[in-house]
C-alpha cells in the first residue's frame, strides 16, 4: 500500500531549470572545474539519447537487521525515471535522471541525480561500468521530506542501450547496508 506523502518539489524544480537552461554559458568563468562540470552536464542534456529507468530490487543485507525488521521491509521498489544519457568522447558513460520508487517503508522516495561510469567493452555490444551517482533524495523517515544530498558507488551491465545497474547504500546495524538495483533502457 501506498502511504500519503507532501514532498518538496523546490528542489526538483531547481535542478530541472538548471539542467535545461544553457548551463555552459552561465559558468564560463567559474573555475576550470566548476566550468567543465558545467559543460558536462550541458552536453549530456543537449546531446544525450532518452533514457527510461525501471528500479528493479532493493536487498536489505541479512546480517544488519533482525528477521522482524527484514520481514517488514519492502523489497520490490516499484517506479519509474526518465534521464538523458550518452557517451562523452572517451567512451565513458555520463547521465542526467529523475526517479521515482517505494522505498523500504513502502513510500514514495524521488530521486534527481548525475552518474558517470567509466566503461569497458564496446559500447555497441555488452560492456560494462563501474562509477559514482551525485543525487538528491528526499524520504518520508528522514527529515518528513526534506531534500538530502547523497554520493553512492554504481555499477553496471550493459547490452547496447539496456543496463541493469547496482549502488550499494552502506550503514551500520539497522540502518543502511542495502545494495539497490534499477534498469536503464535508452531510446
Amino acid at each position: 500500500m501506498i502511504k500519503h506523502y507532501r514532498p518538496s518539489f523546490a528542489f526538483a524544480a531547481l535542478f530541472v531549470l538548471c539542467i535545461s537552461l544553457p548551463v555552459y554559458a552561465a559558468c564560463d568563468d567559474a573555475g576550470s572545474f566548476i566550468e567543465s562540470s558545467c559543460k558536462t552536464l550541458s552536453d549530456t542534456w543537449t546531446e544525450g539519447d532518452n533514457d527510461l529507468y525501471l528500479p528493479l530490487h532493493t536487498y536489505h543485507l541479512r546480517s544488519a537487521y533482525s528477521d522482524e525488521k527484514i520481514d517488514s521491509f519492502n523489497e520490490s521498489p516499484w517506479g519509474l525515471g526518465y534521464g538523458r544519457s550518452r557517451y562523452n568522447e572517451k567512451g565513458n558513460w555520463d547521465g542526467i535522471y529523475g526517479m521515482a520508487f517505494l522505498d523500504s517503508h513502502s513510500r514514495v522516495e524521488p530521486m534527481l541525480g548525475y552518474g558517470h561510469e567509466w566503461m569497458w567493452g564496446d559500447q555497441h555490444a555488452l560492456h560494462a561500468g563501474l562509477g559514482y551517482t551525485v543525487f538528491v533524495t528526499a524520504r518520508k523517515d528522514i527529515g518528513n521530506y526534506t531534500p538530502l544530498p547523497g554520493i553512492l558507488p554504481i555499477a553496471s551491465v550493459n547490452y547496447k542501450q539496456a543496463a541493469v545497474n547496482a549502488t550499494f547504500v552502506p550503514g551500520g546495524k539497522g540502518n543502511g547496508n542495502i545494495f539497490f538495483f534499477w534498469s536503464r533502457f535508452g531510446f
